[in-house]
């Protein structure tokens, strides 16, 4: 039996999707860290994994980035990886928990964020949530009391 080569159009798709990270950082008092964006939704910490990276390191590089915090990827917890389809585009996010982290939050990218705040988890989370945010803090608590958002939950083993 013969090998068919791949059609060049599957070896090689156009891009699709994104790949990206959500650090839920938990500080004293049960608090979790979340920005202000400017269209007025909070959301966790995070962004797209660069490649050749992998969940962990992305989260303490881009946790760096936007808000001045330093940890060690070591720290990092990956508690579930989610899948949604906001706007036709299939975006995968992995569910980070990060609980030891270095330094003071402070804006670092004000395009994107006009302020870090802390909040408990004993019902102080803001109702309106970045939706990839929303869906990974669900995955680490689901007895939060924050709004579902529409996405394909995948725990990881515990």
């Amino acid at each position: 039996m013969t090998a068919t080569a791949e059609r060049p159009e599957r070896a090689f798709p156009a891009p699709n999707g994104l790949t990206g990270v959500g650090v839920i950082v938990v500080g004293p008092g049960d608090r979790i860290l979340l920005g202000l964006g400017h269209d007025g939704r909070w959301e966790l910490p995070g962004g797209k994994v660069d490649p050749g990276e992998s969940f962990e390191e992305a989260a303490v590089r881009e946790l760096a980035e936007e808000t001045s915090l330093r940890a060690d990827a070591a720290g990092v917890r990956i508690v579930a990886v989610l899948v949604d389809g906001a706007r036709g585009v299939t975006r995968v996010t992995a569910a980070a928990v990060l609980e030891s982290a270095t330094g003071t939050p402070r804006v670092t990218e004000p395009h994107k964020i006009a302020r870090w705040e802390w909040f408990g988890t004993d019902g102080g989370v803001p109702q309106d949530l970045f939706a990839p945010s929303a869906s990974a803090l669900r995955a680490w608590r689901p007895d939060l009391d924050i709004p579902e958002a529409p996405a394909h939950c995948y725990p990881t083993a515990r």
